[in-house]
């Protein structure tokens, strides 16, 4: 597990080492570096867990398996593309007087800082910790959200700030509760709140205590997810925070937050024997995905536009694995894939075409085709990636949570097709005039970064075309692991 221990130590290292130099003009090349390195462990760390299977560091605070290792070399894919496209582009902050010195060096440390946040929160083997990595998350990003010091994104942070702090009380609240079904089980090991050992005893626990427990815990970490009716902070956090930062929170944060509710539930799902914690993510999901498609017709800013998409697509995801059963959590595992590999492709060129039109509202970008032709056929692609177009990889796995659906609960397709289907139109609505309409007077041409774009959108295909072998495998055994038919 040597590997885990310098993924965890490299943004560490990177966080400290760009409050000091993160004004200079290397810091974006530095950040790009750093997440280089931790990409490098990452693999390394995949390849053990192929290797080896699953492994736990002495004494069982950190734990990596199938369910959370490809998610981890996800998140440092992710981390990785994102700061290619956010040297330029911050750059480009700091020449037109957006960012001064100062808060560039905040934001090269932040981003640092979220990045560990996010491998302690996959990585930890205690739900203890796990709360308190979530909470870095969200400390790091209330920074980021209001990197620009706007009235508009102060106001955004500071939602952000209460909505996601009332939300991660409630978490704490539902770890609590945990702690104390742990402790009445008798057995002292349980007491550690190690994951690995409250799954082993899930059938000991309290089954009403667990019940309560995971009230709380979806709650608390669903704000984060930006499940419906706890959304609101999303859209203005992505509105009003730098891009790169959107790209991050919307293709990793949501996911880690996502994965934390599935480890909540599989240790609610061993101690009740019901499917009470499914059908409360079959509510939550299901009302997200609809409300969120509905939205997108409403929406004038691209960024919120993109962000209420977001939600959508974890409104899906929380369905598939409240549906449960191997299909449905198998397709709940893959759209977390696409869908971050998708979103985050499309905010770097959502960026982009905020600094061509010097606007983020959508009446005054238009013909990106036509003035940036790289710009607007990488929006066009990722909306159509998004949308569920095949052959990309959203196409298939929605495919199979549709088909989950009709073997389990029939008479809930209609809905989801419907949602489906508002969603598209809403997408669609707005990005045709964007990407064909008459361009305006004031567009300026910008150097436009787009290779993480391509290398997105390409494994997106990839994946739609054909998974491959390993993240097939992967995908099984986290299935099998989440329905609890394959041993630790």
């Amino acid at each position: 597990m040597i590997a885990l221990y310098v993924l965890i130590c490299i943004p560490l290292a990177g966080m400290v080492l760009q409050a000091r130099l993160g004004d200079s003009r290397a810091a974006g090349s530095w950040n790009v570096r750093i997440n280089a390195l931790s990409f490098v462990a990452a693999l390394w760390l995949a390849i053990e867990i192929s290797n080896q299977g699953p492994t736990s560091t002495h004494g069982g605070e950190f734990r990596v398996d199938a369910f959370n290792v490809y998610l981890v070399l996800l998140t440092a894919f992710i981390g990785l593309t994102t700061s290619i496209f956010s040297a330029p582009y911050m750059e480009n902050e700091r020449v037109h007087g957006r960012v001064t010195a100062k808060r560039l060096r905040l934001y090269h440390s932040m981003y640092q800082g979220f990045m560990l946040a996010m491998y302690l929160v996959l990585t930890t083997n205690n739900m203890g910790f796990l709360w308190v990595a979530m909470e870095g998350a969200t400390l790091a990003t209330v920074l980021l959200v209001s990197l620009y010091r706007t009235p508009e994104s102060i106001e955004a942070a500071w939602k952000y700030f209460i909505l996601c702090g009332v939300g991660i009380a409630q978490a704490l609240f539902g770890t609590v509760l945990l702690y104390f079904a742990a402790g009445q089980t008798g057995d002292p090991a349980t007491a550690s709140l190690q994951w690995s050992v409250l799954f082993a005893h899930a059938h000991a626990l309290n089954p009403q205590v667990m019940s309560l427990a995971f009230v709380f815990l979806l709650v608390g970490y669903g704000t984060k997810i930006g499940l419906v009716p706890l959304h609101n902070w999303l859209p203005d956090a992505h509105s009003e925070g730098p891009t790169p930062m959107s790209a991050i929170l919307s293709g990793l944060l949501l996911n880690d937050a996502l994965y934390a509710v599935v480890r909540c539930k599989m240790l609610v799902d061993g101690s009740t024997g019901t499917q009470m914690a499914g059908y409360l993510m079959m509510g939550f999901g299901l009302l997200s995905f609809l409300v969120a498609a509905l939205f997108l017709h409403r929406q004038k800013d691209i960024k919120r536009l993109y962000s209420y998409s977001s939600i959508e697509h974890m409104g899906i995801m929380t369905f598939a694995f409240g549906l449960g059963g191997p299909l449905a959590t198998f397709a709940a595992l893959m759209h977390m894939t696409v869908h971050s590999l998708t979103k985050s492709a499309i905010f770097v060129t959502v960026g982009h075409a905020a600094q061509v039109a010097k606007t983020q509202q959508l009446e005054h970008i238009r013909g990106l085709i036509k003035t940036q032709p790289a710009i607007g056929w990488g929006l066009l692609i990722g909306t159509m990636a998004i949308a569920g177009f095949p052959p990309f990889g959203v196409f298939t796995s929605e495919f199979l949570v549709l088909t989950a659906t009709m073997q389990q609960y029939p008479w809930l397709t209609p809905l989801l097709l419907l949602g489906i289907v508002i969603a598209f139109s809403g997408l669609f609505h707005h990005i045709q005039p964007v990407v064909y309409g008459a361009v305006p007077d004031g567009q300026m041409p910008v150097e436009a970064n787009l290779w993480p774009v391509a290398a997105h959108l390409l494994l997106v295909l990839w994946m739609g075309l054909a998974i491959p072998g390993v993240l097939s495998h992967w995908f099984e055994q986290a299935t099998q692991t989440i329905a609890g038919s394959l041993p630790l």
